[in-house]
């Protein structure tokens, strides 16, 4: 395989799990509105929605070209504001080290989330 398909083989598959999240969130957006943190007004189920369509909207941009620079760094600001206001503080209030493994896993996989849209962003 040449750079060229590898490049688009990666692409693709970055925002078909982008999707994924972003899907995630209408089916699971009750369960998901107690991650949203109590300093951010309103129904905490709007924002898990509103998150979920600025998910597949990142997606469909990525997978057609549209706007893909742009798309990569709003989704990369999206998700390392997650990393700060929702994993960071649920690892610094963990009880012991046996709460904080699961925030840690999502914290790290956030922010590889978040290069990885740089990465797309930088290429276009």
């Amino acid at each position: 395989m040449n750079k060229a398909s590898i490049t688009k083989v990666g692409t693709v598959l970055y925002a078909l799990v982008i999707a994924f999240f972003g899907i995630n969130h209408f089916l699971n957006g009750t369960g998901m509105a107690g991650m949203v943190p109590s300093f951010i007004p309103g129904k905490s189920v709007f924002w898990v929605y509103l998150t979920g369509v600025a998910l597949i909207l990142a997606a469909i941009s990525i997978l057609t070209g549209m706007q893909t620079r742009l798309a990569g760094i709003l989704l990369a600001v999206f998700l390392l504001l997650i990393v700060l206001t929702v994993h960071l503080p649920a690892i610094i209030h963990a009880p012991d080290q046996n709460a904080a493994r699961f925030p840690l896993t999502n914290l790290i996989k956030d922010l590889g989330l978040a290069a990885g849209a740089l990465l797309i962003a930088g290429k276009h």
